[in-house]
């Protein structure tokens, strides 16, 4: 996969080259380059922004260094045999929420570039021009704004790029992940645990060491739904009924779910209670007592990549507006 970022900020997206992402692209499996956004402009000052039509506060980036510099950064990727046209990605908190779905879908796409937006963002023509030549996806990350792309362009990239083959030392560390396709589809993963099995008094739930591989399934799948009822509820709203189980049913309409997950992760321990698949769906009376609130759900938690960020160097941009500048290209 290739990946293309332009910013006027090269320096943040310095984590690209570390960590996982870092070592996808020593060992060639991710191409990524990064390009200042200013190489494109034609004034002694590489003005990027201007004030907006109809008013108002804030600047807005111009269309004429943009489209300059995807021209050029899309010609470059097809001269090396990029044949299929590149997604263009703009990160901006008026786009569509980014989810692990999207992530799955773009991760079978060969070529993307990340455009990187300032202020109050790119002016809208570029978007618009471009979905005449590729595809243009505008992704929003969350219901907040930040000074720019770039830090947005890093989750994306980390969220598609862990999911190439090879970046993962274990192809199946992704299968439980948070909203995984399968199971944990639509659902938080629940409480995980390491060694000892006994510390500072708490100990390991013992189902987890019963070596009985349906029992933990279970009990993982009922701590999934448990967390998600508790924590994001809006997402139980849009599980599928047809794909509950009797079991899936009994969790979610015991009295105690909804309830703020149990510190305690010895709690409601029994294998023979809520993880055996075969068990009656009303052996577990306190079916919230053992989901763990301060357990960490997220498998993957070595982002990053390669120490050279990319060879045009000065990358930059955001999802969202700066709330800063009165008067234009402040960041200059």
């Amino acid at each position: 996969m290739r990946i293309d970022v332009v910013t006027i900020f090269p320096e943040y997206l310095t984590p690209l080259g570390v960590s996982l992402i870092g070592k996808a692209r020593q060992r060639g499996l991710l191409d990524v380059h990064v390009h200042d956004l200013r190489r494109w402009t034609t004034d002694v000052h590489r003005t990027v922004d201007d004030t907006p039509y109809g008013g108002g506060p804030g600047m807005v980036m111009k269309p004429e260094p943009w489209w300059a510099a995807l021209a050029a950064v899309t010609e470059a990727g097809s001269a090396v045999g990029r044949v299929a046209p590149p997604t263009l990605v703009i990160p901006t908190p008026s786009g569509r929420p980014f989810t692990q779905r999207d992530a799955q879908r773009l991760v079978a796409l060969p070529w993307l570039i990340f455009a990187c937006g300032r202020y109050e963002g790119i002016d809208a023509r570029v978007a618009e021009r471009a979905r005449g030549t590729m595809p243009v996806e505008e992704l929003s990350i969350g219901d907040y704004v930040l000074a720019g792309g770039e830090v947005a362009t890093l989750v994306i990239v980390e969220a598609v790029a862990r999911l190439l083959p090879g970046v993962l030392g274990n192809a199946d560390s992704v299968v439980d992940d948070s909203f995984a396709p399968g199971a944990m589809s639509g659902l938080l993963e629940g409480p995980v645990y390491t060694k000892p099995a006994d510390w500072d008094g708490r100990t390991v739930p013992p189902v987890l060491l019963s070596g009985n591989h349906a029992a933990i399934a279970r009990w993982r799948r009922d701590q999934a739904l448990r967390r998600t009822v508790a924590l994001r509820p809006d997402l139980v709203q849009r599980l599928d009924p047809a794909e509950l189980d009797r079991r899936d049913q009994d969790v979610l309409a015991a009295p105690s779910v909804g309830a703020e997950p149990s510190s305690d992760p010895g709690a409601d321990s029994d294998p023979g209670a809520d993880s055996d698949p075969g068990a009656d769906p009303g052996a577990d009376s306190d079916p919230g007592a053992d989901s763990d609130p301060g357990a960490d759900p997220g498998a993957d938690s070595d982002p990053g990549a390669d120490s050279d960020p990319g060879a045009d160097s000065d990358p930059g941009a955001g999802s969202g507006p700066d709330p800063s500048p009165s008067r234009g290209d402040q960041d200059r």
